[in-house]
């Protein structure tokens, strides 16, 4: 069985005529009927019947044709995705990111690399840390932005991009709030808004509060930055929260203050699949993402 004989098989199919299935493959109806009779034989049962000038499909034929139309879909489709693996300036990127991220990195960095690369398509998939090198593993995606970054995975690689502070969020009429730097110790007594547990930044608010002497009240937990911000805003408590979160403005805001005792800081890194080859419109994105944050 070959693959122009199913081809043949499936525009005849469609047309019920082999000179109209001839004449738009622009090959010789001789030839089309006589890889027709070659399937059937093979198949050992009758694909079409006469009717009049035209030829309908058998019940066999029917059920073969609905075979046989999703397999030549997914040809074309693993062709067309070899193409885009190996073309730079066509191929889809698959990557990951976490939600504080999103606000105002991921935005800047896709606008940026699509300047010289515009028809390069980006497939976004937003996750938690343990989820994104899990997508990672199993290949549902390319690459991700992490934090933090895992010096050292079983699976995953990748290059540390940034180090980013985190500053103290307090209400604007907190006797704080005029400060330019405290020691977090200072923030003790009040309760914190803090990120769910699967989230990363929750472990390293914590790890920073025993680091002080204290373990932190917390009275309100959230899953997004916007959140967490908005609540400390409207005097609910105090959080930390990474500058990529506090630049983007609204009309309430809390006020921000650096922390220097202990300074507190998160690692922003790009991971991928250990031990395996990028797509290579993927390869382009990452070296674009190493000469960004250099």
């Amino acid at each position: 069985m070959e693959l122009r004989q199913l081809q043949y098989f499936v525009k005849v199919a469609r047309k019920q005529h082999v000179t109209q299935a001839a004449e738009e493959m622009h090959v010789a109806q001789s030839a089309v009927s006589r890889q027709i009779h070659l399937l059937e034989e093979e198949l050992g049962v009758n694909l079409f019947v006469q009717k009049g000038r035209n030829l309908h499909l058998t019940s066999v034929g029917h059920l073969f044709l609905s075979r046989i139309e999703g397999i030549l879909t997914d040809l074309e489709r693993a062709v067309g995705e070899m193409h885009e693996f190996l073309d730079p300036e066509a191929g889809e990127i698959r990557i990951g990111f976490p939600h504080s991220l999103v606000i105002n990195l991921l935005p800047a960095v896709v606008a940026s690399f699509k300047k010289d690369h515009p028809n390069v398509k980006f497939r976004l998939r937003q996750g938690t840390y343990t989820s994104l090198i899990r997508d990672v593993t199993k290949g549902e995606i390319d690459l991700a932005f992490i934090s933090p970054f895992p010096e050292s995975h079983e699976h995953v690689t990748g290059e540390l991009l940034l180090t980013e502070e985190l500053y103290a969020i307090i209400p604007a009429n907190h006797i704080l709030a005029d400060y330019t730097s405290i020691r977090l110790e200072q923030l003790k007594h009040e309760n914190f808004v803090m990120f769910s547990e699967e989230y990363t930044l929750r472990s390293i608010v914590m790890e920073a509060c025993l680091k002080a002497g204290f373990v932190p009240k917390i009275e309100f937990e959230g899953e997004e930055t916007d959140t967490i911000r908005g609540l400390v805003a409207a005097g609910m408590g105090v959080s930390l929260l990474p500058a990529m979160a506090l630049m983007e403005g609204g009309q309430m805001q809390p006020a921000k203050i650096r922390v220097t005792d202990p300074q507190v800081t998160r690692t922003v890194g790009l991971i991928s699949r250990k031990g395996e080859k990028l797509p290579l419109v993927a390869e382009v994105f990452r070296r674009f993402l190493q000469e960004y944050f250099q």
